[in-house]
């Protein structure tokens, strides 16, 4: 029996990686590396699953929002730019024989016509339990349930 569809939610500064840049990459697909949060990275390689959708949210930007919908469609593997001394997201203490850090691949479903700001989906009651909404949450990739997914694609009509 296919496991129950789960949502999350991926935060990235759009000066670094925009849904506009995942939009123009090769089918609209990308490997979702450089986590490196631990909690982050255990969604990443042992909860995220085929066909989860995510929400993609610009982060330190003005203003920030949920902007798009992506898929997932490679579950979780070790993240090769853990071994690039060149990325900046290179860490020595990762050996390629027992990865440390993880990513998944990501498909663009739906870039919105218009941005969701973090302060509108505020005044959201359907969204008042939302880890994105949570004071200090800084996790860059975060479980969203059913119902906080829908009142999202809900205002993104």
């Amino acid at each position: 029996m296919p496991a129950k569809q789960q949502y999350w939610l991926v935060k990235t500064e759009p000066d670094s990686f925009s849904i506009d840049d995942l939009a123009a990459a090769p089918e609209q697909t990308t490997f979702w590396s450089g986590v490196r949060n631990y909690q982050a990275r255990n969604f990443m390689r042992d909860q995220m699953k085929l066909g989860d959708r995510v929400l993609f949210y610009h982060s330190s930007t003005d203003p920030t929002a949920i902007v798009g919908v992506a898929e997932v469609v490679r579950e979780g593997y070790p993240d090769h730019t853990a071994w690039d001394e060149s990325d900046s997201h290179f860490d020595a203490s990762s050996p390629e024989d027992n990865p440390r850090w993880y990513m998944v691949d990501l498909k663009l479903v739906r870039k919105f016509k218009t941005p969701l700001p973090l302060t509108d989906l505020r005044c959201v009651a359907a969204l008042k339990g939302m880890e994105l909404l949570r004071k200090g949450s800084r996790l860059s990739v975060q479980p969203v349930t059913k119902a906080e997914y829908d009142a999202v694609m809900k205002l993104a009509k």
